[in-house]
């Protein structure tokens, strides 16, 4: 039992701990303080929702229908490369951290941000549903406690650099810190969204 938690554990590090789209978010969410419980719950309700479809079966569901990744692609596509413009508009004219931080930002716009940068990426179906469900499957039985090993790497990975992100607040008074990261999100979600519209 628990070398089926402690895989579900190690898998689900290996495909959440990656730089992309949904966790750039909640970095830069979390060094600036702004809905970060909002942000950090909606990703792992998704992740929870997900694996445990995969877990499930839905997996096999959408491989005889493989029809609903390309629209999920050319979906993600478009918000990924209009998310890495706005990054690069802050990127030209970038701002410190000041007293007015964690205000600007609704917690709707951020479960809603949250939400697309995760359900209208393809890779995250690939990964968190037949990924992930297949390993898991491949456990007969004991695939429910793989599901549990993935869901604390979740848990854990998102509390962790929603939360910890904080640390980095200091570096990040300076506008100069904002403009490299900004930098480095425009060229991740151009690179992501212009990747998915060539595949």
């Amino acid at each position: 039992m628990l070398n089926v938690v402690l895989a579900g554990l190690l898998t689900g590090l290996a495909l959440i701990v990656a730089i992309g789209a949904q966790n750039a978010f909640v970095l830069r969410q979390g060094i600036r303080g702004e809905q970060v419980l909002p942000i950090v719950v909606t990703c792992l309700v998704s992740d929870v929702v997900a694996i445990t479809a995969g877990v499930a079966g839905l997996g096999i569901v959408l491989e005889r229908w493989p029809g609903v990744l390309p629209v999920a692609q050319v979906l993600g596509a478009v918000y990924l490369i209009g998310f890495g413009l706005h990054a690069a508009m802050r990127a030209w004219r970038p701002k410190g951290l000041d007293s007015g931080t964690g205000t600007s930002m609704t917690w709707q716009r951020a479960v809603l941000t949250t939400l697309a940068l995760t359900w209208l990426n393809p890779h995250f179906y690939l990964d968190a549903v037949l990924m992930l469900g297949t390993v898991a499957n491949s456990f007969g039985a004991d695939r429910w406690w793989f599901l549990l090993g993935t869901l604390v790497a979740s848990t854990g990975w998102f509390f962790g650099l929603g939360y910890g992100a904080r640390l980095l607040r200091g570096l990040f008074a300076r506008p100069s810190a904002w403009r490299v990261l900004d930098s480095a999100i425009a060229v991740v979600m151009g690179s992501l969204g212009v990747g998915l519209l060539l595949h």
